[in-house]
C-alpha cells in the first residue's frame, strides 16, 4: 500500500470518528501526521485504535441492553399514558416476541455490530501496513479482540452471520452458520490470549486484556450448546477460562456500588468496561428510565425521557433483606426536596413508582396499551451524581467479576462437579448482598443460580442470554406474554441488509 493511502485511512478514521480517549492520556489532535514518526507514543497508537472503542459506548447501555433486558423477563418501555414511548410499537414488539425484519432496534444494533466490526478491520489494516508501530503483534491481537467481541454480540443475537476479516475485500459476504461463527471467535479468542496484555491498571482499563479475552471465551463455552449444539457442552473449557480470569488481579469489590459509581473506572471487579465521560457522549440510562419529575426528587438537572421499567415479575423475586434491590431500582415516593411533598404528575397523580404496571389504556387487539406515567421500578444501579446536568460519566461494565463467579459456579454444576466450590463462589456475592448469614446457602442447584444472575446481573444486559440458556426465554408471563415460537430464540437479520446483499440468507421462520 502506498503511503499517503495509509495516510488517507489514518485521516478518516482519527478525524471522523472525533475520538477523545478511552484512557485518562491527553491525546494531541493531529491536522496533519508525520508520515516517518507517526505510530511510536502512546497518544499515537491510541489515536489509531481508540475508534473501535468508541463503537461500544454507542450501544451500551442502550440497543443491546434493550434488547436483551425487554425481550426477557427484566424490563418493559411501556407505552405510557399519552403516548409517550410508542416507537412505531418496536418495544411491544420486544415484549410480545412479535419482532420483524423491519423493527428498528433488531435493524439498527445489527447495523452497530457490521459498522464496528468493519471499522476493526480498517483500523487492522493501518496498524498492521505501518512499520513504525512499536507492539505490533499486541495491537493487531487487541484490535482482534474487539472484532471477536461483535462476532460474540452477533453469534448470541442473530447467529447466523457473514464474517468478514479483509477491510479490502468489497465482495458481498455470504451468510455462516451459527456454528461457522461461534468456532471463529473461539479460534481468535484463543489465537491472542496470550498476545495481549495482562496487566489489571489504570492504563489496561477500557482496553482488551487478557482478563477481557478470557472471559469472552468464558461465555463463548458457557453457551455453546445453545450456539454450537454439535459441539456439545464445554462446562470443563468454561471453568479453565474462568480460572484464569480469578488468577488475575481483579477482586469482588467489598462495595457493590463501587462497580457502578460515578468515578466506577477505580473498581477492580469491571473487567471490561464501555468507557463514558460527560464530554464525549455520556452514559444516558438515567434519561432512558427516569420520570420527568424524578430530577427534582433526586437533585438532577437534566431532561429525562420516562422510558424502561423493571418488570414486575423481575423485580418481585427479591429477598426483601437482598440489599440488591435497593441498590438497582428506584421504586416509592418521589418528593420534592423543598416541601418534602411527593410530586404531583402531569396527569395529577402522585409520583410513586410501583412494582406493578398495568395496561389499561386504549387496549388494543393484541393486548398492548397504555400506562400510567409514573408506574414501574426505575434503573437506579448506577450512581446519580449529586447536580448532574446532561449525560453521566459512569463506565459501563460489560464484563465484571460477579459474573465470573456466576458463570463458573453454572459451569460447576452442570459438570456434576462436588458442590462445596460453586457454593462459595455464589456465597461470596451473597455476603455482599446481605448482613443477615443466614441467607447463605448450604449448597446450589442451577435454579439458585439462574435467580442470583438475575439478583446480581439486573440491568447488565445478560436476561436474554441467561433465559435462552435454561430454557425459559419463550415461556409466558402472565398479563405480558404468551409463550412464544421458537424462530424467537434469534432476531431476525435485517430486511434492509438482505435488499443490499443477496448472498445473506434470513434466519428460519421470519
Amino acid at each position: 500500500m502506498k503511503i499517503n493511502r495509509i495516510i488517507s485511512l489514518l485521516l478518516v478514521v482519527v478525524f471522523s470518528w472525533g475520538y477523545q480517549g478511552c484512557t485518562n492520556l491527553d491525546e494531541e489532535v493531529y491536522d496533519k501526521l508525520p508520515v516517518e514518526e507517526f505510530g511510536k507514543t502512546p497518544n499515537e497508537i491510541n489515536s489509531l485504535i481508540a475508534p473501535i472503542y468508541r463503537t461500544f459506548k454507542n450501544v451500551f447501555p442502550s440497543n443491546y441492553l434493550l434488547l436483551s433486558e425487554c425481550s426477557g423477563d427484566m424490563a418493559v418501555t411501556p407505552t405510557r399514558k399519552g403516548g409517550d414511548w410508542w416507537d412505531g410499537g418496536q418495544f411491544k414488539e420486544l415484549r410480545f416476541h412479535s419482532w420483524t425484519p423491519s423493527t428498528s432496534l433488531v435493524v439498527s444494533s445489527y447495523n452497530a455490530a457490521m459498522e464496528s466490526i468493519t471499522l476493526c478491520n480498517k483500523v487492522y489494516k493501518m496498524i498492521d501496513v505501518n512499520e513504525s508501530i512499536e507492539n505490533k503483534e499486541q495491537i493487531l491481537a487487541e484490535i482482534r479482540g474487539v472484532r471477536a467481541f461483535w462476532y460474540y454480540m452477533l453469534v448470541d443475537y442473530y447467529g447466523n452471520v457473514p464474517i468478514v476479516t479483509d477491510f479490502d475485500d468489497t465482495s458481498l459476504p455470504s451468510t455462516k452458520s451459527r456454528t461457522e461463527v461461534y468456532d471463529f471467535v473461539v479460534t481468535e479468542l484463543n489465537a491472542i490470549k496470550d498476545l495481549v496484555r495482562d496487566d489489571v491498571s489504570s492504563s489496561s482499563y477500557g482496553k482488551v486484556t487478557k482478563g477481557m479475552v478470557y472471559t469472552l471465551l468464558a461465555k463463548m463455552y458457557l453457551n455453546a450448546e445453545v450456539w454450537n449444539p454439535d459441539g456439545g457442552a464445554k462446562w470443563q473449557e468454561c471453568i479453565a477460562a474462568c480460572d484464569e480470569v480469578l488468577d488475575l488481579a481483579y477482586i469482588i469489590e467489598p462495595n457493590f456500588k463501587a462497580s457502578f459509581a460515578v468515578q466506577n473506572q477505580t473498581s477492580q471487579e469491571i473487567i471490561f468496561p464501555a468507557v463514558f465521560s460527560t464530554s464525549d457522549g455520556g452514559n444516558h440510562i438515567h434519561k432512558r428510565t427516569l420520570h420527568y419529575l424524578d430530577p427534582v426528587a433526586l437533585n438532577l438537572k437534566v431532561g429525562t425521557w420516562n422510558g424502561v421499567s423493571a418488570m414486575p415479575v423481575y423485580v418481585k423475586s427479591f429477598d426483601e433483606a437482598d440489599k440488591r434491590f435497593d441498590w438497582s431500582f428506584l421504586t416509592g415516593e418521589m418528593k420534592d426536596p423543598a416541601t418534602g411533598d411527593v410530586l404531583i404528575t402531569a396527569h395529577g397523580r402522585p409520583l410513586i413508582h410501583t412494582l406493578d404496571i398495568e395496561l389499561k389504556y386504549n387496549i388494543d387487539e393484541d393486548g398492548w396499551g397504555q400506562v400510567e406515567q409514573e408506574e414501574g421500578a426505575r434503573c437506579s444501579k448506577w450512581e446519580f451524581e449529586n447536580g448532574l446536568n446532561g449525560d453521566m460519566e459512569n463506565d459501563f461494565g460489560i464484563f465484571r467479576l460477579a459474573d465470573v463467579y456466576l458463570m463458573k459456579a453454572e459451569a460447576l454444576v452442570r459438570s456434576g462437579a462436588e458442590n462445596a466450590e460453586a457454593t462459595r463462589l455464589v456465597n461470596e456475592l451473597r455476603k455482599r448482598a446481605f448482613d443477615d448469614d443466614a441467607k447463605l446457602l448450604s449448597s446450589v442447584t442451577l435454579d439458585d443460580i439462574y435467580n442470583e444472575r438475575r439478583f446480581e446481573l439486573a440491568w447488565e444486559g445478560f436476561t436474554r442470554q441467561d433465559m435462552i440458556r435454561f430454557g425459559t426465554f419463550l415461556d409466558p408471563i402472565d398479563g405480558w406474554k404468551e409463550q412464544t415460537a421458537e424462530k424467537y430464540l434469534l432476531f431476525p437479520i435485517p430486511r434492509t441488509a438482505l435488499d443490499a446483499n443477496e448472498n445473506l440468507t434470513q434466519n428460519p421462520g421470519y
